[in-house]
């Protein structure tokens, strides 16, 4: 019985996917719920999975094709799952060469014998000759181990053998096309200015939206300061075993970060808000979203109520997240919502960003690099761990008072962590 393999629903608003790496080839037995294909939407990439033991007959759509949820992918034939099923019969009558016409009253020269019947060569190991195949690699003295078969299922096509057949340069005169009319040469070196065009993945194309979004419906503005790791690099050095042996994870600077946030943000309400329609909505929980970097580009997930959350849970979501964002496996749940987000450029190597808000949100905290400089304390000159930290925020809703406030909060936070634990 043939089954129909449909684009599932993949979320409420998404309609259009763009098919990816399909895990398996036509002809392939495949068992229930074995991956088939990958399908990319604007945020995740996700598994189609077999809905019955069977066979891939026949893939509707390749790598690349855009398609709409509904639409049929493949076909899979159901049945017992063995060795990977031919689409075809392998047994095969001997192919035929027909005789040459000969016109009435002419002899036929004895030295032409006359032609026999001719079976297909004796295929490669895997490899199913098609009759036109088999014909066509006898007109070219070719066998068909010579040849790279291209068909559904592994088999030889006759489309397979010019490719491989030698070419005379008689055959080549007669089958190029005319010389096309002379076009004096574009101004300038030619070598090495190639171009490579390649359509744009769903994601990108969903980032490139929502920056631009953020641009035009927002008013972004950008403040900036300056905090000393000391303190933290301390504190981090001195519990750093016992946490990693507790918690086996590393103590890392982000939950730090998410934390001193969540105080700032509670100090300041309107950085947690965001505009909807004529109304401003504050909301009286924490989702931070942590931008990280995945296979197909940059992605945040979001670390919910993170206010309740430890500093070993935090440590532990943002490494689960950071892994399966590099192996395309984040829902699509995870990357939506947010009220906050903290981005770090510094794992890259940036010294001074200006992060951009992911709408409808209203404030991004961007994080940089720590660089060993010598800065002025108690009237001395000292080498400090240095990092430079910049909060965007929507000046719609939070005047610069409470955005350069904010940041300020977050800065004393960060150079005395204790704060954080008394909560003064």
């Amino acid at each position: 019985m043939s089954i129909e393999l449909k684009i599932p629903e993949v979320g409420e608003s998404i309609t259009e996917v763009v098919v990816g790496d399909w895990l398996k080839r036509e002809g392939d037995a495949v068992r229930r719920d074995e991956a088939l294909v990958m399908i990319e939407t604007d945020k995740v990439t996700v598994e189609v999975p077999a809905p019955v033991n069977g066979v891939l007959v026949k893939i509707n759509l390749t790598k690349g094709q855009a398609a709409r949820v509904g639409d049929v992918v493949a076909v899979m034939e159901e049945g017992a799952v063995g060795a990977a099923v031919p689409a075809t019969p392998v047994q095969r009558p001997a192919v035929q060469v027909p005789a040459v016409q000969v016109p009435a009253g002419q002899a036929k020269a004895p030295s032409q014998p006359a032609p026999r019947p001719v079976s297909a060569p004796p295929p490669a190991t895997g490899t199913r000759v098609m009759p036109s195949a088999a014909r066509a690699l006898h007109d070219a003295g070719l066998a068909a181990e010579q040849v790279s078969p291209t068909g559904p299922g592994g088999r030889l096509l006759k489309e397979d053998v010019p490719a491989a057949r030698p070419v005379s340069p008689s055959e080549m005169k007669r089958s190029s096309p005319p010389p096309a009319p002379s076009v004096p040469p574009p101004a300038g070196p030619r070598h090495g200015r190639e171009e490579e065009v390649v359509a744009m993945t769903p994601m990108r194309r969903r980032i490139a939206e929502r920056l631009l979004e953020a641009q035009q419906t927002a008013a972004l503005l950008t403040t900036f300061n300056e905090v000393d790791m000391s303190e933290l690099k301390t504190l981090r050095e001195r519990y750093q075993n016992a946490f990693q042996e507790k918690y086996k994870i590393k103590l890392g600077m982000s939950a730090f970060f998410i934390k001193a946030t969540i105080d700032a943000l509670k100090q300041f309400p309107s950085v947690n808000a965001e505009v909807r329609d004529n109304n401003i909505v504050y909301k009286n929980y924490y989702d931070i979203g942590v931008a990280v970097g995945g296979g197909k580009g940059l992605v945040v997930p979001v670390v919910r109520d993170a206010d309740q959350l430890s500093f070993a849970e935090i440590e532990q979501k943002i490494a689960d997240f950071g892994t399966r964002a590099k192996n395309n496996t984040l829902k699509l749940d995870e990357l939506q919502g947010g009220t906050f987000t903290i981005t770090n450029g510094g794992v890259y190597g940036s010294l001074l960003s200006t992060p951009i808000i992911n709408p409808p949100q209203s404030g991004i905290l961007g994080l940089h690099g720590i660089v060993e400089r010598p800065v002025a304390v108690a009237g001395q000159v000292v080498i400090r761990p240095m990092m430079y930290i910049a909060l965007t925020y929507d000046h719609r809703i939070v005047d610069g008072r409470e955005a350069v406030s904010c940041l300020r909060r977050i800065k004393e936070a960060i150079e005395q962590p204790s704060r954080m634990l008394l909560e003064v």
